[in-house]
């Protein structure tokens, strides 16, 4: 009788494990890894104007992550702006205030980080008299 029970609990043990294990789907992630489309190699950024930062969302799964995140790069990092819909393909951004240059990098992050060519940004005094 005890070998009886002892096997009833152990058959409804491996049973419910297996039914744990059956019911967590196990799928592969979709990994969306977008060309940045603009800023494009040579263009010029003036500080305080609105710009637009494109990708291309041609090859866009369904469910992509919405941790996105758009970073501006020399050197250090700026956060532009986050939280977006990488599916929406472009977030504007407002140049912020930096010393200018001609090695700046956008970087677009979600599901992984993007890096564009590098570009330049001014100051307004700068963008007058180019």
């Amino acid at each position: 009788m005890k070998f009886a029970s002892a096997l009833t609990i152990l058959f409804f043990a491996v049973l419910s494990t297996l039914s744990l294990v059956a019911a967590v789907p196990v799928t592969a992630r979709d990994i969306f890894d977008p060309t940045i489309t603009s800023p494009k190699a040579g263009d010029v950024w003036v500080v305080g104007q609105t710009v637009e930062v494109t990708w291309d969302t041609s090859n866009a799964p369904v469910d992509i992550s919405n941790a996105s995140s758009v970073w501006l790069r020399k050197g250090t990092s700026t956060l532009l702006a986050q939280g977006f819909d990488l599916r929406s393909g472009s977030v504007s951004v407002v140049v912020p205030s930096l010393v200018p240059g001609d090695d700046y990098h956008i970087i677009l992050f979600g599901d992984s980080g993007n890096v564009s060519p590098a570009f330049s940004i001014v100051s307004p005094a700068g963008a007058a008299s180019a």
